[in-house]
């Protein structure tokens, strides 16, 4: 019904946001990966929408990025999760984390967010499992299987895809796991 909504940003208190459109005020939820990237106060803003009408509420999300609203849609289909926990996800880890997580079944990663338990994250991964894009879920080309474990080390050490990625960038090809694990620790520091 929304699609999108193009007005000045006129108040900002997470998760909620009104937009003024000529004379008109859209409040709005939005993920928090969208919150920390809006501009100022009584700026211009441009958001993507989603529209969940409910017996008791009509609800309008926003975001920045098609891919974040495409994800949101792909978890509202899921049994048991609702446009709450699906902006829950997406505050927690980015659409390239939440992908990567699921190609690499990683049940603990989903574990994090709050308001997903075991049995949920497991749901989430079987049912995302080939949906949110094979490029998303390679945020790094990895030319060796040092270098693969050198960005698991990272990425389990709690960096993100895109931080584990760019030290990855930084190191000699031919480092080992140990030495390419304590340069890469040095260049996040």
């Amino acid at each position: 019904m929304i699609g999108r909504l193009t007005g000045t940003l006129a108040e900002k208190s997470p998760p909620q946001l009104l937009v003024d459109v000529n004379g008109v005020g859209y409040e709005l939820d939005v993920p928090m990966s969208t919150f920390y990237n809006l501009p100022a106060l009584g700026e211009r803003v441009t958001l993507l929408t989603h529209f969940v009408v409910r017996e008791d509420a009509q609800i309008l999300f926003g975001f920045l990025t098609h891919d974040e609203r495409q994800t949101f849609r792909q978890l509202i289909k899921i049994t048991g999760v609702g446009p709450r926990m699906a902006l829950s996800l997406l505050s927690g880890l980015s659409v390239s984390e939440l992908a990567a997580a699921v190609a690499r079944q990683e049940t603990a990663r989903l574990v994090k967010v709050p308001g997903i338990g075991k049995k949920t994250a497991e749901r989430l991964l079987l049912e995302l499992k080939g949906k949110l894009g094979d490029a998303l879920a390679a945020p790094a080309t990895v030319a060796s299987d040092a270098q693969a474990d050198i960005l698991q080390a990272l990425i389990a050490l709690g960096y993100s895809d895109r931080e584990a990625a760019a030290a990855l960038k930084s190191l000699p090809a031919e480092a080992s796991v140990s030495e390419g694990i304590k340069l890469a620790l040095k260049s996040l520091a």
